[in-house]
């Protein structure tokens, strides 16, 4: 079959219509492109319905990770529509179309001595982005996102995760019934805050644990603050009062860990 060469072809328009979250909810699709990305999705079970892909800017990895995924479509595309359709410049000549997955809190399995990742609202995706990529290294359960309106599958969150979003266990729901999990589950939630808190390192996360935090600009709602266990902060040395979300969540997640490969 011939490549497609316009960007006022069908499938290229609906394609370019998933830019927008209301789209990508009505298809029940969503982007990934490049080859990390792609393959992490594909390892963990991701259902892609079509990958378009470019001859022009695919290398011997891309070329054989094309050859080994199953997909409804493998469509080619010219270098000019590719360069229209890929939201970055080096995509690895592959784009992908995926089905979400299902991220409901009551598909999340308990088990003792948990690590969770609790953010209460995103304001940026890079940020969400982060926090995924920090999810991914240290090993922790699940990463919860209290915010129904969060759209994980935003573009800029697959690229800044680098793919990481597809290997966490990742899930939507609203502070009540996450709180309400984890009482049910006996998890201690430390809340990260500035007032009434106490040193980051003094607290005790060798048991099963949540480490929630809010929004930069908002912090933590007073649900979480009276909810938690323990209200945890890092000392501030210089002229700030806080350090960005992801990097906070790895200070702290990273702690926690220290402590639990000691006991």
């Amino acid at each position: 079959m011939d490549p497609i060469t316009s960007t006022q072809n069908s499938q290229i328009k609906e394609l370019l219509k998933l830019d927008k979250p209301r789209e990508r909810r009505a298809a029940g699709l969503f982007k990934v492109e490049g080859l990390r990305e792609i393959q992490r999705a594909w390892e963990n079970q991701y259902k892609f319905s079509r990958i378009f892909f470019c001859k022009k800017f695919l290398n011997q990895k891309s070329e054989g990770l094309l050859n080994q995924i199953n997909a409804g479509f493998k469509i080619e595309v010219s270098q000019n529509v590719f360069s229209r359709i890929a939201y970055r410049d080096n995509s690895d000549g592959l784009l992908a179309l995926a089905e979400p997955k299902n991220h409901v809190l009551n598909g999340l399995e308990h088990r003792e001595n948990n690590l969770y990742l609790v953010i209460e609202t995103v304001e940026k995706p890079g940020n969400l982005g982060a926090l995924l990529r920090t999810a991914d290294a240290s090993g922790i359960h699940a990463v919860i996102v209290c915010d129904n309106n969060t759209d994980i599958y935003n573009p800029n969150v697959i690229r800044s995760s680098v793919g990481c979003l597809f290997t966490k266990k990742v899930v939507i729901t609203d502070t009540e019934s996450c709180i309400q999990f984890f009482k049910s589950n006996k998890v201690k939630i430390f809340a990260a805050a500035l007032q009434n808190s106490e040193i980051y390192t003094a607290a005790d996360y060798t048991k099963s644990s949540a480490i929630v935090l809010g929004a930069e600009d908002i912090g933590l709602s007073e649900s979480w603050r009276r909810a938690a266990d323990k209200i945890v902060a890092i000392p501030m040395k210089g002229d700030i009062d806080s350090l960005n979300v992801s990097v906070s969540a790895a200070v702290l997640i990273y702690e926690a860990i220290r402590q639990r490969n000691r006991v």
